[in-house]
């Protein structure tokens, strides 16, 4: 029986490598699992958990006999037997997704990653696989989403498949990510060290003999570039490595990438210079060679820098989630440390003022506010108490909470949300496919002209032919041309889900920039959807509050939309003693408070009891308001008014819409008068009442029909059609499951501002790209001419390259800093309602 709790068992000496995967241990990790009685140490909680797994279902044997540990320096860095545990449903339980039984879903951290061409190499060999319905791969992130049949396919297979590529794959788990991506850091580092150090010291020789002009002994010029040489191994070798290990993947997939003529231009340059070295005789580049690799590692880092901050919304959210958690025994109410893979559903946690909440679930005991901000967007506190919802990678901000799980792993809204960003960013929308398509094309006729110019150049100066082939195959190397899109929508992407807008599919960026027409539904949408207090009128005196007071307890306890409506208006303390409460069905609820006779329902049942006329403002009450009078014996007290009330900013938010030159309009299922009412209130000339679905299906195609692109927004059943027929679609975060299955974007609050910032955003994320891709064609267009006639040097072309690089992830990176507004202090929060149906979605 394996545990990574506290039981009795045997202490083997501290260990160097994790027990399961052979990962180094950190030094401080407190993660272990016990084998046959002796505690085995593991680097993360993940490799905690999964062990802890395998055995508990009788498969220890497998740790007994393995023969070794997985090494990192094999070619293929796990072993088959490692990779296949993988494909056991116990293991798949703690990572993998499973919407039906012929459909699994899987994150994977592929380390690696360091271009557009990786991600390319790693799609194509996976969609040729049988079984595998789709993959898409985040080069910001460096993971994979994977969709397969465990019928035809096993995860064992596509990870080796992968392995096979040179790149390394196994489940996503933030710890290991985290460990992974600083790892590679480190080692990017010590390369642009080493070649940079190279640099250095290559032109401290290199120098001098430019200065003498032909005028230094030939002894100690051979001296000078035999040195040269030695420091410029290294730097070709090692830290030029992972451009000649890219380029020969792409070569054996029989395509061109864009580090084949990088590769290609460092070996030409450093082969000539030591054949000339050794010859004593022609033009040496080690200067050219060392300054350009460090050069190009350096904008590399930078650009890798850059788009983790990109991805910074999503990564925050995988690592946000804590590793273990405190269980509660159901002995003795005691507490364990646990990982929190290992809890299940029905499990009880103590979750203590500052933590982390471990996972979905509900609250027990206790009384206290969470901050929800990284997770839907609400800006402020959301209080919980006993019987409320708390989502995992919320923080627990007063008061102790006692939580019982109710969702774990990939059911949770966490793995629900980045499940949802994984497929926006691997979902390339048209002009990403463009951009991806001409840069494979570029490279081949790059090749081709870098050919021709050799052979021109060789026919009228050997000695620069050599040179200028060089630069022509480093200076317009494409980096430049497929960073220009995915950079920016995964700026955007970030952005967007900090305003609370989350974006499910990767088309919906560009095509909500190109909108005409923004199509409404009203209930639910524009309203809130539900019965709320709209009005208090005083009639005897009492202020608003008092009025309340009284009416809520009376309805104290019940369920009716009505009295919730008037219990989440009436003040928090107070409450009057009620005696004799008699529920009247259809009319009311009479009580007796303070010796009187009291009633609240329907006017016509308080007047019975008060014996006066109705009072003269039930003449100012319309169709679409509900009035609810509140009196006793000596005469009425007040009348309540409630109705479907407007959306937080809805106003603003059509107003906004139709001055960035959007067209508005309402559809409703409600009678003409009330959508007429709404439209009204909200500026809306264009709108329809008592529309069926097949009304508004038809009514969008129409617009459609005229050349409209049409942007539809709703949450319901029946706005299902329609939100599947428009170009783009925005589903209420409280809607209902196929509503959010037919959207291409989900606003995880009720805030409707929110959809207008998404405008900007797109509007701007499209400009970005467009100013990206063609400052990488004007580049290119500039730079080829003038290195194929020679007025590029190689190092001036290494230079040239990455700046361009560099320049469009700094472009896409201005996205980034776009932030939600300021939050509305009297502004109602609808998360507590939303989260149910989200949740529900998101498992979908």
């Amino acid at each position: 029986m394996s545990t990574v709790t506290e039981p009795p068992f045997a202490a083997a000496p501290r260990a160097t490598h994790c027990f399961h995967c052979g990962e180094p241990v950190p030094d401080d990790s407190p993660y272990h699992v016990v084998v046959d009685g002796v505690a085995r140490q593991t680097c993360c909680a993940g490799c905690a958990a999964v062990a802890r797994t395998i055995i508990d279902n009788g498969l220890a044997a497998y740790y007994r006999y393995r023969s070794e540990l997985p090494r990192r320096e094999l070619a293929v860095p796990v072993v088959p037997e490692e990779l296949r545990l993988y494909d056991l449903p116990e293991v798949q339980r703690t990572f993998a997704h499973a919407p039906d039984a012929a459909r699994h879903r899987a994150a994977l951290l592929v380390e690696g990653i360091t271009c557009g061409a990786c991600v390319w190499l790693i799609e194509q060999r996976l969609r040729r696989m049988p079984g595998v319905f789709h993959v898409a791969v985040n080069m910001a992130a460096r993971r994979a989403q994977v969709e397969w049949d465990p019928e035809c396919v096993q995860l064992s297979a596509i990870l080796l498949a992968i392995a096979d590529l040179g790149y390394r794959a196994q489940p996503f788990d933030p710890a290991r990510s985290e460990s992974a991506a600083a790892r590679e850091r480190r080692t990017m580092l010590w390369r642009l060290f080493v070649a940079g150090f190279g640099m250095m010291q290559v032109m401290m020789y290199a120098v001098p003999v430019y200065l003498a002009q032909g005028g230094m002994s030939r002894e100690f010029e051979a001296m000078m570039r035999w040195a040269s040489l030695v420091l410029t191994l290294p730097v070709v070798a090692w830290s030029a490595g992972p451009f000649f290990t890219s380029a020969w993947r792409d070569l054996r997939a029989r395509r061109v990438g864009m580090d084949v003529p990088v590769a290609l231009g460092i070996a030409a340059a450093f082969i000539a210079s030591a054949y000339a070295t050794v010859r004593g005789a022609g033009e040496v580049y080690f200067d050219s060679i060392s300054m350009f690799v460090f050069l190009l590692l350096g904008a590399r880092f930078l650009e890798a820098s850059a788009r983790s901050k990109a991805a910074d919304a999503q990564q925050r959210l995988v690592k946000h989630m804590p590793a273990v958690a405190e269980r509660l025994t159901a002995e003795d109410g005691a507490t364990e440390r646990v990982a929190v893979a290992s809890l299940k559903a029905g499990d009880r946690v103590q979750v203590a003022p500052g933590a982390v909440v471990p996972t979905d679930g509900c609250v027990l005991q206790g009384a206290s506010a969470t901050d929800e901000a990284l997770l839907t967007g609400e800006s402020r506190p959301v209080a919980k108490r006993a019987g409320d919802a708390v989502i995992g990678g919320s923080i627990n901000l007063r008061s102790p909470l006692t939580v019982e799980v109710t969702r774990v792993g990939q059911d949770t809204l966490l793995a629900g949300i980045v499940r949802l960003m994984d497929r926006a960013q691997g979902d390339k929308p048209r002009i990403a496919q463009l951009a991806d398509r001409v840069a494979q094309w570029f490279v081949a006729a790059l090749l081709a002209v870098a050919a021709v110019t050799a052979l021109a150049w060789y026919a009228l100066d050997p000695q620069r032919a050599l040179s200028v082939v060089v630069a022509v195959l480093v200076v317009t190397c494409p980096c430049a041309l497929s960073l220009a899109t995915p950079a920016a929508l995964t700026a955007a992407t970030g952005a967007l889900y900090r305003l609370g807008m989350l974006i499910t599919r990767g088309h919906a960026l560009e095509t909500l920039a190109r909108a005409t027409h923004v199509v409404f539904d009203k209930t639910g949408t524009l309203t809130t959807g539900r019965l709320s207090l709209i009005g208090v009128m005083p009639l005897d005196g009492r202020g608003p509050d008092d009025c309340l007071r009284l009416a809520a307890s009376l309805e104290g306890g019940s369920e009716h939309p009505v009295a919730r409506a008037i219990a989440a208006a009436a003040p928090r303390s107070g409450g009057l003693a009620v005696a004799d409460p008699r529920n009247v069905p259809g009319e009311g609820v009479e009580a007796r408070v303070e010796g009187l006779r009291v009633r609240i329902g329907s006017p016509a049942f308080v007047a019975a009891l008060t014996r006066r006329p109705l009072p003269a403002e039930m003449l100012y009450a319309v169709d679409e308001i509900t009035v609810v009078a509140l009196g006793s014996e000596t005469g009425w007290i007040a009348l309540f008014t409630f109705g479907d009330a407007l959306r937080s900013h809805a106003r603003t938010a059509v107003r906004g819409l139709q001055t960035h030159g959007l067209a508005v309009c309402m559809l409703s299922g409600d009678r003409r008068e009330t959508a007429g009412h709404v439209a009204r209130e909200l500026g809306i000339e264009a709108f329809h009442g008592e529309a069926t679905p097949q009304d508004k299906l038809d009514y969008v195609r129409r617009l459609q029909a005229q050349g409209a692109i049409v942007a539809v927004v709703g949450d319901g059943v029946n706005d299902a059609p329609v939100l599947a027929q428009a170009q783009v679609s925005v589903a209420m975060g409280g809607g209902t499951d196929l509503a959010h299955a037919s959207a291409d974007m989900v606003l995880l609050g009720g805030d409707l501002d929110r959809l207008l910032e998404a405008v900007d955003v797109a509007r701007n994320t499209m400009r970005v790209i467009r100013q990206n891709l063609a400052w990488a064609v004007a580049y290119n267009a500039v730079a080829l001419p003038l290195a194929v006639a020679g007025l590029v040097t190689p190092l001036a072309a290494g230079i040239g390259m990455a700046l361009s690089s560099l320049a469009v992830v700094l472009n896409a990176l201005r996205l980034t800093g776009r932030r939600g507004a300021a939050p509305d202090p009297d502004r109602r929060s609808n998360h507590n309602r939303n989260r149910q149906e989200l949740h529900d979605f998101l498992r979908s």
